[in-house]
């Protein structure tokens, strides 16, 4: 079998990041790792971003296979000696289509749902506007940036640094059980957001855990290109 469980192109990344009290997010720590900080704070972050030309273990899926993703994570690190690995988990991923989020569920035990999405974006020689919605309760809620189109590297140690350079992904199995994979993709380059807007309604979407950031506006809110992705099939149970 080969060591590749999924391949896809992920573009145009948004990630909007809400600074939160640690203690929000001890609940969810998977057993093993420890919340990564930055600048001495936490955060989640959403994201809103599209899945292209996906193919699971090198298997094409032509109808299923591009499609909006929004997700609400937080950021871990797990140290083995002198490695530390740092990592993402995520509160709750949602997609368009029920067979990819049982898919996922089955195969990862990851917390995926399935709502209907759409996106609108326009592309020009200066500028990017990049939409993603998605429907609950009746209600399109959305995240849009309004970024220029020249793309740029991040900057050592900067938020967007932190933000991105996370290569592996941590699942809270149970109180005793966490599994770890890993996730490949270079370094991303980004584009500098000139407006943002943000309409989520974040108790029905990730519980009330994380209603208080309806009210709440975001840190920084971040726009990276994308590239192709991999994520290994090998997951480590620890």
């Amino acid at each position: 079998m080969t060591d590749t469980f999924l391949s896809a192109r992920w573009e145009n990344l948004i990630m909007a990041n809400y600074e939160v009290e640690p203690n929000v997010l001890l609940p969810y720590l998977p057993k093993g790792v420890e919340l990564d900080f930055y600048n001495n704070k936490t955060y989640v972050s959403l994201v809103g971003f599209m899945f292209k030309q996906t193919s699971l273990f090198n298997i094409p899926i032509p109808f299923l296979g591009t499609f909006e993703e929004i997700n609400l994570r937080f950021y871990v690190r797990r140290v083995e000696g002198d490695t530390v690995k740092r990592g993402v988990v995520f509160i709750n991923e949602t997609v368009p289509y029920k067979v990819v989020a049982w898919l996922a569920n089955k195969l990862y035990k990851e917390h995926y749902t399935a709502i209907p999405t759409k996106n609108a974006i326009e592309i020009t020689n200066t500028s990017k506007d990049i939409k993603y919605l998605w429907k609950i309760n009746k209600d399109w809620n959305h995240i849009t940036v309004n970024a220029a189109k020249e793309n740029e590297q991040m900057l050592p140690e900067s938020i967007e640094e932190f933000i991105f350079e996370h290569y592996y992904g941590y699942t809270k199995i149970n109180s005793q059980l966490s599994q770890e994979y890993k996730v490949n993709h270079p370094r991303w380059k980004v584009n500098k957001v000139i407006d943002y807007s943000i309409r989520c309604d974040f108790k029905s979407m990730y519980g009330n855990d994380f209603s208080f950031l309806s009210n709440h506006q975001p840190h920084s809110v971040i726009l990276a290109e994308g590239s192709p992705v991999t994520i290994d099939w090998k997951r480590t149970s620890f």
